[in-house]
């Protein structure tokens, strides 16, 4: 396992995938959130309150609430 590298010893590129990659989570838990209070309870699979703290779980939270914690439901598709 390789040491702790620290921000003067990575390169020009893994710099900018730790910039990228932090944007992203950022975005992915700013993005759940803001659904999670947007979205009905009644479309939402569990407690919104367990959805929330979940969301803060590193890339895992948010994709995991965008694929298993909203209902997609024929209500949602009609006119």
């Amino acid at each position: 396992m390789a040491g702790k590298k620290s921000w003067r010893d990575m390169s020009q590129a893994q710099r900018i995938s730790v910039v990228v990659s932090g944007v992203l989570n950022l975005a992915l838990l700013v993005a759940a959130q803001r659904s999670i209070a947007k979205t009905p309870d009644s479309n939402i699979r569990g407690k919104k309150a367990v959805w929330r703290a979940v969301s803060f779980i590193n890339f895992f939270g948010p994709v995991s609430y965008f694929l298993f914690g909203r209902r997609r439901d024929a209500a949602g598709l009609k006119n």
